[in-house]
């Protein structure tokens, strides 16, 4: 045997052993042997060969340049060709140079909730395409799919098997037994918990979570794991790159529990990433855990579970900050963050096909304040999602509303300065530490849309818009609309972004103390060659900042990255106009940038 083979095996060994250690968390009531069957079943379904064994952990597969869009795979369409191919002429047209990641919503065959009850996880909706058209995305950009993992549709062949008791399907999904403690059980709707069903072997009454067609999946049952080991790879064969672990939070249940965050759903995605590592070096784990802040931080475990997670608690902070005109509650919740570890960083956004979620905001803002910011969106037409808390008890849950809408005016009412708050918000999110995630309908500063919610009858559709891309063009040209302005304005502050080491996903980031009415926070590149002071006016008054607050290097030259202007670091204050972002960084840094962005 040579030095290498023996490197090699030892390699696989090291590898077998941390596959087992999760499996015996996950499964405490199993045999040595059974976990090893399970483990060599999980290798070879990855396909994990010895001599592709990657020993690399804990490395930044991303850098500054990283710009994600979300959408749908028929959020733009056209007639007579399959949105997916739609999709991709808009991104190369719009986006091609500025967006490198596209996060494409579920494009599966599905039977409600816009994609999010899966029918079958191994085929493309046909009304969306074919996988030839995911593959020729995943070409030109870093695909980011949604693993659907908590619960699948009532009218998958998994759920149809488990009525006739066949297989697959059979153990494949959880119920509850009369006289279990469900009393604890952490709610994001209020549609009953369980729903009863006919079987071939009786009535069983099986949990859903989401709704009584998103039937909650079985992850005692280790088949239920090696199925979604399976689909892994596959989506990694056809371009994904990027998972995104929708509503893993609820992934383990034990009755008298909150039945969220348990800890072997934290073992599951730590499994998930060994086992991911192994096929891609690069490929990621993003977990979506509309959950308070704290809770939601745990996903990074110590380095080995989530890549990225959703940094829930942004969005609604950040709205509330523009519309009160008070960054306080931001600044403090920033002051609190930890910086991300190597191998793991945030995922930044303010607007998702999702409501603006309110658990994020537990702990961080008042209740009465929360309450004002409802009645704000309220007012600027948004809808309100609901969860249960008792059976007789519901609180709001989620605000549906457009960013744009949200961010029409104040607690005042509406006002002027719609526009601008809105691209002073994803300035703010540019700028900060972890990697910019922009929905489709921010980058096209899309309305409300109640015809979708009164034909749907679903309020989440509010933010959901579908667009004819001739129209859409004929929209973003028109001068007399907002639509292109803001396309511009954005495409603007992310080709400047993209230029800068300072804003590296992991770089320094230190919150400054200025006003509640100008939020700021410092960067520094990862070789501390580059510095950004971040500065905000958060409100549609001028606001005058002393430049000694923000320390600018006597022996550098300073600049504004956005208006060219040049700051120096002897004059008196800094003015900012209402709802004006500064990036002021070093000069040098700008010159490179705006020659390269020329």
């Amino acid at each position: 045997m040579t030095v290498q083979n023996s490197v090699l095996m030892d390699a696989m060994e090291r590898l077998r052993n941390r596959i087992l250690n999760h499996l015996q968390v996950i499964y405490r009531d199993l045999t040595q042997d059974q976990l090893e069957i399970h483990c060599d079943h999980l290798i070879k379904s990855m396909n994990i060969k010895e001599e592709r064994l990657n020993t690399t952990t804990r490395k930044n597969h991303w850098n500054q340049s990283d710009i994600a869009v979300i959408t749908y795979g028929d959020s733009i369409k056209k007639r007579g060709q399959a949105p997916l191919k739609t999709l991709k002429a808009f991104l190369d047209r719009y986006a091609d140079g500025l967006m490198n990641i596209v996060h494409i919503l579920p494009f599966f065959p599905w039977s409600s909730d816009d994609g999010f009850s899966v029918m079958d996880y191994k085929s493309v909706n046909e009304s969306l395409g074919s996988w030839n058209d995911i593959k020729a995305i995943s070409s030109d950009y870093d695909l980011m799919s949604d693993l659907v993992i908590n619960h699948c549709s009532s009218r998958s062949i998994w759920f149809t098997n488990f009525l006739k008791n066949a297989d697959p399907g059979r153990e494949y999904f959880f119920t509850a037994d009369r006289g279990d403690d469900l009393t604890q059980v952490v709610r994001p709707r209020t549609t009953p918990l369980l729903k009863k069903v006919s079987t071939s072997h009786g009535d069983k009454h099986v949990w859903c979570t989401f709704g009584e067609d998103q039937i909650d999946l079985n992850f005692k049952n280790p088949e239920v794991i090696k199925e979604f080991v399976k689909i892994i790879k596959l989506y990694l064969d056809n371009g994904v790159r990027i998972f995104r672990l929708d509503a893993v939070a609820f992934l383990w249940k034990v009755p008298g529990t909150g039945c969220v965050g348990l800890p072997e759903t934290h073992e599951i995605i730590r499994l998930f990433r060994t086992l991911l590592e192994q096929c891609r070096e690069d490929a990621l784990l993003v977990t979506e855990t509309n959950i308070p802040n704290r809770e939601n931080l745990s996903y990074f475990g110590n380095g080995n579970e989530a890549h990225c997670i959703y940094n829930f608690s942004l969005p609604p902070l950040l709205i509330n900050t523009l519309v009160t005109g008070d960054c306080a509650y931001l600044k403090q919740w920033m002051m609190s963050m930890p910086p991300a570890q190597d191998g793991t960083a945030y995922l930044n956004f303010i607007a998702s096909h999702d409501g603006i979620g309110l658990r994020p905001l537990e702990g961080l803002i008042t209740p009465s304040e929360i309450k004002t910011l409802i009645n704000t969106m309220q007012h600027f037409g948004a809808e309100i999602s609901y969860r249960a808390v008792s059976e007789q008890e519901a609180i709001p849950y989620e605000i549906n509303i457009s960013l744009f809408d949200a961010l029409k005016g104040t607690i005042s009412g509406p006002d002027s300065f719609g526009t601008q708050r809105f691209i002073c918000a994803h300035a703010i999110m540019l700028g900060l530490e972890g990697i910019p995630a922009i929905y489709i309908h921010s980058l096209l500063g899309t309305e409300n849309d109640y015809k979708k919610v009164k034909d749907s009858g679903q309020v989440r559709a509010i933010n959901r818009h579908q667009y004819d891309f001739t129209t859409l063009e004929g929209l973003i040209k028109d001068p007399s609309t907002h639509h292109g302005e803001i396309l511009e304005s954005l495409k603007k502050l992310i080709a400047i972004r993209r230029r800068q080491p300072a804003f590296h996903p992991n770089a320094t980031q230190f919150t400054l103390h200025l006003s509640n009415s100008i939020f700021g926070f410092w960067r520094q590149s990862p070789d501390r060659r580059q510095s950004i002071f971040c500065v905000s006016n958060v409100t549609v008054n001028t606001q005058r900042l002393r430049s000694t607050s923000i320390n600018l290097i006597q022996t550098d030259s300073w600049v504004d990255l956005l208006t060219s202007q040049e700051i120096s670091p002897n004059s008196r204050f800094i003015e900012l106009a209402p709802l004006q972002t500064l990036w002021i960084s070093n000069e040098s840094f700008f010159e490179e940038s705006n020659r390269q962005t020329k």
